[in-house]
């Protein structure tokens, strides 16, 4: 389309091309592929709003987000990102982006960069023997798990865009032939614990500590120095320890945190065979195929120390051992105070600190782990410090704290609102059945009224 014409409708987008500032041998360019279909299925119009793109009308929109026109200011052509990682603690280097590419760069009001990452958009050099397609259902499934995970206060990826290709696929996990689409995404980055494994495999420092300058420098505003290594290092620990915590206190259990599925910005992204737990059950598994509950609930925080303990190791490429180990071994540390400070803000009241707040945390956790009432259920009754019965030892703690917000927004008188995989499945049947949409567009509205209710958390720290 002529740049006269799309203009007016971009006006307020700010196109960004860093990742060419990386050597060419991170990515490669790739073809999205051609779909028969381009039905639009999702728009996500509050994140369109927020980064410029909220003027596009659906045309337009298809055209940038199923054919993959390029967007102005941003990368003329998709790129394929180059990885390795342990899968399940086994490590495979011949990944990478296999169905799924780089679509686009940008910056938001903040001056923040953010990347359009794609999933179902076509083959690649790195899909080995998969068909690069993604099901309806799996496009649904992570916008569900995306939106649910926003109101609870999880920094994730957003689930941009939507769109049916119409073209029918076999999958052995759900009936087929089943249908298909294509998922763009809105995150904050894309360089993964497994791009800095690779460089450590192929030994190319060089393009090692241009990485590591990269992320420092567009991800948390610093420069480069001698003690770049650790201080990379030391974002990423602060930020998987937060995103750890924050999934214990939404109940959620990703399913598949391998080193390639963490990305160096701790925001949770690529959602496969994800749950919510119902109850407070540390054994508690997201993938059929985690026969032995590696990445089980009450293990995630484990499974992310044991991810930075991996970067640590690629990071010595470049940097000596003793600041890496000593940046390690503050995880614990963090994660306590993270996790203490997620449980309160879903709990809705204000800390007080030190032992107080941790007899809360045991509390919680005791109760929730001896009456097996369900997390959304405790939650929704106990907001804003009102403990459910049951909990007594609890109550008798919270009788010293003041709640965050009043218990005033409609949400609080109206049903528990989770997303338990029964419900998941209840929204997807009708939408396979007979294309009825109605009660995914509910279940969304709902949700975003959970989050209203609970408010915002407070920024991350270190994200420039």
């Amino acid at each position: 389309m002529a740049d006269n014409v799309q203009a007016p409708a971009l006006a307020a987008f700010k196109g960004e091309t860093a990742i060419l500032e990386l050597p060419d041998s991170l990515y490669d360019e790739v073809t999205p592929a051609q779909f028969p279909q381009s039905v639009l299925r999702w728009r996500n119009d509050r994140a369109a709003h927020q980064i410029g793109l909220a003027n596009l009308d659906d045309a337009r929109w298809i055209a940038h987000f199923a054919r993959f026109e390029p967007l102005p200011g941003s990368l003329a052509t998709p790129l394929a990102l180059r990885y390795h990682g342990h899968q399940f603690r086994t490590y495979n280097p011949d990944i990478g982006d296999g169905r799924g590419f780089l679509y686009a760069q940008m910056r938001d009001g903040a001056g923040r960069l953010m990347d359009f990452g794609t999933k179902g958009s076509g083959r690649t050099p790195w899909s080995r023997f998969g068909d690069g397609r993604l099901t309806l259902k799996g496009a649904v499934r992570e916008i569900l798990a995306t939106e649910m995970l926003e109101a609870l206060g999880v920094e994730t990826s957003r689930s941009l865009s939507v769109i049916e290709t119409g073209e029918a696929l076999e999958r052995g996990d759900e009936p087929s032939p089943t249908r298909s689409a294509v998922l763009v995404r809105l995150s904050h980055g894309h360089i993964r614990i497994g791009t800095f494994q690779r460089l450590a495999y192929l030994r190319d420092s060089e393009t090692m500590q241009a990485v590591v300058a990269y992320v420092l420098r567009h991800f948390y505003g610093e420069d480069a120095g001698d003690d770049a290594p650790a201080r990379l290092l030391d974002h990423v620990v602060a930020r998987t320890a937060r995103l750890a915590a924050s999934y214990m206190a939404a109940g959620f259990v990703h399913g598949v945190l391998n080193t390639d599925n963490i990305n160096v910005t701790g925001e949770s992204f690529d959602y496969g065979p994800w749950r919510f737990t119902p109850r407070w059950d540390p054994a508690f598994t997201a993938a059929y195929f985690d026969h032995g509950g590696l990445y089980a609930f009450g293990r995630q925080p484990e499974a992310m120390h044991w991810n930075c303990m991996q970067l640590a190791v690629a990071l010595r490429t470049v940097s000596e051992a003793p600041p890496l180990i000593e940046v390690l071994d503050r995880f614990a540390e963090r994660y306590q105070a993270e996790v203490t400070q997620a449980l309160l803000w879903r709990l809705g009241v204000i800390p007080l600190g030190g032992e107080q707040d941790r007899g809360v945390i045991e509390a919680i956790e005791r109760g929730l782990g001896t009456t097996a009432m369900p997390i959304d259920r405790f939650f929704h009754e106990a907001f804003g410090g009102s403990a459910p019965a049951g909990f007594d030892d609890l109550r008798a703690l919270l009788a010293a704290y003041r709640p965050r917000r009043a218990r005033d927004h409609a949400h609080w008188n109206g049903p528990v609102c989770g997303m338990a995989i029964d419900e998941v499945e209840a929204i997807w049947s009708p939408i396979a059945e007979r294309d009825d949409w109605a009660p995914f567009h509910a279940k969304i509205a709902a949700v975003r009224a959970l989050g209203e209710a609970l408010g915002p958390r407070t920024e991350p720290a270190g994200i420039a």
